[in-house]
């Protein structure tokens, strides 16, 4: 498994604005924003008074079959390949306590709180669509877990994508039954005791509720929505170190002309050459080079072609942003409730739709963090670079300059190249055969959480090369964007000089990129924002 760190934090929105509004369930689908808002930023739930009515009006269609003589999956029966097997009355409260008890079955490391919280919100927003069944008492509990900032203690290992995310929510519903074990404020307890000192009562599940609680695609989501954020500020970022690679090392800005773009008319690929054209503009080193003088015909592709690259990968995040909204809509469920009364067996839960763009994601942001590693590796060889110095080391023969960074970069895009090896493309039957095809969803979202912190360590060691490189040209200075970028990036990353300790300075570069600074030193230079 990869030792690569998860987990940015937002790169447009500070915590505290992000927690200053709640967010209400229940009223409509929720959007990515607000899902970063309570699974990152601990945003308080509230919950929407209209939805909570449907929610005990579904429920009392749930207890009028609970007393009918005719089994009905998942009410008066056992689950999986166990849905032929009637339960009397008086065993259905521990049948849904057994069947929480048994699939809260993982292994391996702790999630993230982020995703678990993540995980908890999407569950809570498929219940109060008044679709599952549940009681109103449940419901509130949810709500209640996320606004005491009590974390069920997730683990890595546990889910197939298909009846949903079993093992995952199982620990969520095991936590609001008063088991298992939580954090808060990070510390491990006891969920009884956590529940107790926050004034929590726990919940005694009842008919149905069992599979209302882990038949869901929510990690998985919860993961892309956590993704589609992180990598809205990563791609802009990838124009903002493609524009400072081009600009130091001598490129021309004449293959990102607007008519030029206007040829292929792929979205993406407009919007990230309209980028690299605001990023250089009015630069002195782009313009130091345009004159008859210059023999050079045209630039490597890492430098010519980023526009055609981060510009697919921003396809294939609207793809992807597509794909969360519409399953933010979805009320998932097995048995589902419908709005006519009727309660009906279904496949919703299948992660495959989600799984795809996951993996689809992976590919993108390997491809991305390549072009830019080969972008870094030109500036280190003199053959290459238009006159730098080996390396850019200080003193060439004493000093070793970024030579070992773009090891660690290559190290990475290596590691990435694997981790967009589909994880949807595998299946494994379960249960008897009855879960005969599976997604693997959950799997893709926590290889593309690795890559993501990926690509943010090789673009931060893109930007500290390119910025270097820069400031070698001196006198020549860089454009009002990409000078103020490098300015920024010089409080916390020193520029040239002799060989120093370099692992700190890539973990201030990388914070820099995962926090969005980037971005945010440039929206300071131009009067119009990057897109």
């Amino acid at each position: 498994m990869s030792a690569f760190t998860t987990g940015s934090t937002s790169a447009t929105t500070s915590r505290d604005d992000a927690a200053a509004a709640s967010v209400t369930v229940g009223a409509r689908p929720l959007t990515i924003a607000e899902v970063v808002a309570v699974a990152r930023h601990d945003a308080p739930v509230r919950l929407d008074a209209a939805a909570l009515e449907a929610v005990e009006a579904s429920r009392a269609i749930i207890e009028a079959l609970a007393d009918d003589v005719e089994p009905h999956y998942g009410i008066s029966t056992g689950f999986g390949a166990l849905a032929t097997t009637f339960i009397p009355e008086e065993r259905r409260a521990q049948l849904q306590a057994s069947l929480v008890r048994s699939h809260a079955a993982g292994s391996g490391p702790e999630v993230e709180r982020e995703v678990v919280r993540a995980l908890m919100l999407l569950r809570l927003a498929t219940l109060m669509t008044g679709r599952t069944g549940a009681q109103r008492r449940t419901v509130e509990t949810y709500a209640a877990l996320l606004n005491a900032g009590i974390t069920p203690l997730v683990r890595e290992y546990g889910s197939l994508g298909c009846s949903g995310d079993l093992a995952p929510l199982a620990h969520c519903a095991l936590a609001a039954m008063g088991e298992g074990q939580v954090r808060v404020d990070g510390r491990l307890v006891e969920a009884s005791d956590a529940l107790a000192a926050a004034g929590i009562e726990p919940v005694v599940l009842a008919e149905k509720e069992g599979l209302a609680l882990i038949n869901g695609t929510d990690g998985m989501l919860g993961m892309l929505s956590l993704a589609l954020h992180d990598l809205g500020s990563l791609l802009t970022t990838a124009d903002i170190t493609a524009a400072m690679s081009v600009e130091a090392l001598l490129g021309t800005d004449a293959v990102f002309a607007a008519d030029l773009q206007q040829l292929r008319p792929q979205a993406g690929q407009a919007v990230s050459a309209a980028n690299l054209r605001a990023l250089l503009a009015d630069s002195p080193l782009v313009a130091s080079h345009k004159g008859p003088e210059c023999t050079r015909v045209q630039d490597a592709y890492s430098l010519r072609c980023s526009p055609q690259v981060n510009g697919g990968a921003r396809d294939t995040v609207a793809h992807a942003t597509m794909i969360a909204e519409r399953e933010l809509a979805s009320a998932i469920d097995n048995p589902v409730l419908t709005p006519d009364g009727r309660v009906e067996s279904n496949g919703n839960f299948h992660g495959a739709p989600v799984a795809y763009v996951l993996d689809f994601l992976a590919i993108v942001v390997a491809d991305v963090a390549s072009m830019s590693e080969r972008r870094t590796d030109r500036f280190l060889d003199p053959a290459r670079n238009q006159g730098l110095p080996p390396f850019l080391a200080h003193e060439v023969g004493v000093d070793s300059g970024l030579m070992i960074a773009q090891y660690t970069a290559a190290g990475i895009v290596s590691e990435l190249k694997r981790l967009a090896v589909p994880a949807s493309a595998d299946s494994i039957p379960s249960s008897a055969m009855q879960e005969d095809h599976v997604s693997m969803g959950w799997a893709a979202a926590r290889k593309l959480r690795r890559a993501i912190d990926g690509l943010s360590r090789v673009l931060a060691i893109e930007l500290m090369t390119a910025s270097r490189g820069a400031d070698l040209r001196s006198p020549l200075r860089q454009g009002p964007a990409t000078g103020a970028v490098t300015e920024a990036l010089r409080a916390t990353v020193p520029g040239p000089g002799p060989d120093r300790h370099l692992s700190p300075e890539i973990e201030a570069a990388v914070a820099f990129v995962a926090s969005g600074a980037a971005v945010t030193a440039v929206a300071s230079a131009l009067t119009t924002p990057l897109n």
